[in-house]
């Protein structure tokens, strides 16, 4: 497939949606909030290309996975599948563990930003799902081949701050594999794989902000990245297996490699007395 290149892009945030609760149709609340803002009832203003990035906590509403504070620890304990690093620190003890999604994230992705005082969000339970079904839903109710990406805010190891990864696509590349093509001086790339779905959802992130109520974006220019319904999910972005050469964390690693030279010292002493 060739590889296009954006001259220019651009990207705003969708007013008018209000707050979600556990039941809400998401189609129908972004569909009247699109039209809303651009006055078209036919397309809602959206193109063909277009691409809708929605913030994870309104599916997680519309899911109803709020839990009491109380129960945010074994909240976490619930949605960990194996704990990457831990560290005590001033307000309790921070947990950057691997979920049920397969996302490394603090707290399993359990977050009490806005969200009602005295709860706590879960992280949506197939966002993968739910934005092919957004993706369906809004390209037959507007008849625009478009795109969805379902959106959550992680830390980064080595970098300060957060930023908004793609924890849910549909309907586009979510990785934009440039091996075997050659650069602007004519060398071969050999290793660039452009992260497309997290690039997107990082650039909305910036006009969808954390604390104006703006939980829908949408991007234009980027049409060449849309695609069919069944393409491949955000979930493909996670690396696993021997691609995943930071498995735990620093002090985690150490403790691991200690113990396990402590194992094939005592191994080697009971072979060694084995033999006498």
């Amino acid at each position: 497939m060739p590889h296009t290149r954006t001259v220019r892009m651009s990207a705003w945030a969708v007013p008018g949606i209000p707050e979600i609760v556990s039941g809400n149709d998401l189609t129908v609340v972004i569909v009247a909030a699109v039209v809303s803002d651009s006055g078209d009832e036919l397309s809602g203003g959206l193109q063909d290309g277009d691409i809708l990035t929605v913030t994870s906590k309104i599916v997680s509403k519309a899911e109803g996975r709020s839990v009491q504070a109380a129960d945010r620890e074994q909240a976490i304990t619930d949605e960990t599948v194996r704990v990457v690093a831990s560290r005590v620190n001033a307000t309790g003890v921070t947990r950057i563990v691997e979920n049920r999604l397969g996302l490394v994230m603090a707290a399993a992705g359990v977050d009490s930003s806005n969200t009602s005082d005295g709860t706590v969000l879960l992280l949506p339970l197939d966002p993968d799902a739910t934005a092919r079904q957004l993706c369906r839903a809004l390209r037959e109710r507007f008849g625009v081949r478009l795109g969805v990406v379902i959106t959550d805010t992680v830390g980064r190891p080595w970098r300060m701050g957060q930023a908004d990864i793609a924890i849910g696509a549909a309907g586009i590349r979510v990785l934009d594999d440039l091996r075997g093509t050659v650069d602007a001086s004519g060398r071969p790339l050999a290793v660039s794989v452009t992260a497309v779905a997290d690039e997107i959802a990082a650039a909305t992130d910036l006009v969808k902000g954390k604390v104006g109520g703006l939980p829908v974006a949408v991007v234009r220019g980027l049409a060449h990245h849309v695609t069919e319904l069944d393409a491949v999910g955000a979930r493909s972005l996670v690396r696993i297996g021997a691609d995943d050469m930071f498995h735990l964390g620093t002090k985690e690693a150490w403790l691991a490699g200690f113990d396990e030279a402590n194992k094939r010292l005592a191994r080697s002493h009971d072979t060694t007395f084995e033999e006498d």
